[in-house]
């Protein structure tokens, strides 16, 4: 058994505070977590990982980007393709904490799904 430090405890309870997240949320997180990418392209991976459910407007999305970058859930990285051909794009990224809070509703989305299966087998 691993036992935690009273820092690690506040952190985790400070994590489990930002959980649910909503679906919109959870997938541009989960968008982000192979790499860093543009925001057209987060558009698009949202799309397709919510298998088109979620079609987001730049606006929103934006938005969105804007509450995380603010939250320290995702920060901007420099993208050196864009600086090459001079676009310029902003690229953002997970950070250890986005990637913490990310994780973490993967697990309770797990056990979520682990309890419905078991009380769905025994109806």
């Amino acid at each position: 058994m691993r036992y935690l430090r009273g820092d690690e405890i506040s952190r985790d309870r400070e994590i489990l505070e930002e959980l649910p997240l909503t679906e919109t949320t959870f997938f541009i997180l989960l968008s982000l977590s192979p790499s860093p990418k543009h925001g057209y392209a987060m558009m698009k991976d949202v799309e397709q990982l919510s298998e088109g459910r979620i079609r987001l407007s730049t606006g929103t999305l934006y938005g969105a980007i804007k509450r995380l970058l603010e939250e320290s859930w995702i920060k901007r990285v420099e993208d050196q393709n864009s600086l090459e051909d001079g676009r310029g794009r902003k690229v953002y990224a997970l950070t250890r904490y986005g990637r913490r809070i990310l994780n973490a509703e993967f697990d309770r989305l797990k056990d979520l799904v682990a309890a419905a299966r078991q009380v769905y087998a025994e109806g």
